[in-house]
């Protein structure tokens, strides 16, 4: 039960002290999707000056973070996953993990109608994909982000009920799939629905054998300050009503986010 996985959780902190440092070759990769991550970010601010488009500056780590998790996942068999996430970071997250073609992306911000008029109206941040990623293993994992719409945790039961139908669909023997959820700290507790669908996690009809969450700590909830937008110390604080593990690691430091990745 619980108490078993807070004992597994606490015998994974404290033997942390002697696990490998990453690798040479690690270091690089996680420089590389750094130096992605930020590369577009700027390519795009110097582009379309002025023009709306979420930027992940100052969170770019999530880059090499969804990377290990990529890698890590496929290690351990996963060959799956479907993605939710709101506005901040998406084009960044389509063109660096999804590998979305660049010239499509871009093609959104010279021509917002897509194809003078002929796209489905919907704006470029909102838009889904579905790619098949291979990880520096040669692990294949199949990868869709789902549509998202301006409600920004809307997304959470598609995820979830996707990835469950997938399960249902197999019998849930051999479905290695997982659902993975980004969100922004001011979204994350704001919104009911986190809520909602965190209490689905346990039921019969609705689990998927866990989540993955990652909050992006922005620090500003569009144009509300932190003391303005919860009652609690910290945004995740709701998920606590189910002794869900919660670990806050500084994004500055990408070598501690991999190491959280693989606990």
């Amino acid at each position: 039960g619980k108490l078993e996985q807070k004992r597994w959780l606490q015998e994974r902190f404290e033997n942390r002290v002697h696990e490998p440092p990453p690798s040479q070759k690690e270091r690089l990769r996680m420089l590389e999707m750094l130096t992605r991550a930020d590369g577009f970010e700027r390519f795009l601010g110097n582009k379309f000056v002025g023009n709306k488009r979420f930027s992940l500056e100052g969170a770019e780590s999530l880059i090499p973070l969804l990377d290990h998790v990529l890698t890590e996942g496929g290690r351990r068999g996963i060959r799956e996953i479907v993605i939710g996430m709101a506005h901040r970071g998406r084009l960044n997250v389509l063109l660096n993990i999804l590998h979305k073609p660049p010239t499509t992306m871009l093609a959104g911000f010279a021509d917002p109608d897509g194809l003078s008029g002929k796209g489905s109206g919907d704006v470029k941040y909102h838009l889904g994909y579905s790619s098949d990623y291979t990880t520096v293993d040669g692990n294949e994992i199949h990868l869709s982000l789902a549509f998202n719409p301006s409600h920004l945790e809307a997304v959470n039961p598609v995820v979830a009920g996707r990835v469950r139908a997938k399960q249902d669909r197999v019998q849930d023997t051999d479905f290695s799939g997982m659902a993975l959820l980004i969100h922004g700290d001011a979204a994350f507790i704001g919104q009911g629905i986190v809520a909602e669908v965190l209490n689905l996690s346990e039921l019969e009809g609705y689990r998927t054998g866990g989540t993955l969450h990652l909050v992006i700590n922005n620090q500003v909830g569009f144009t509300t300050s932190p003391e303005d937008s919860r009652s609690s110390p910290y945004c995740t604080d709701l998920a606590r009503m189910l002794g869900i593990p919660i670990f806050h690691v500084n994004g500055e430091d990408p070598e501690v986010v991999a190491q959280v990745v693989r606990i």
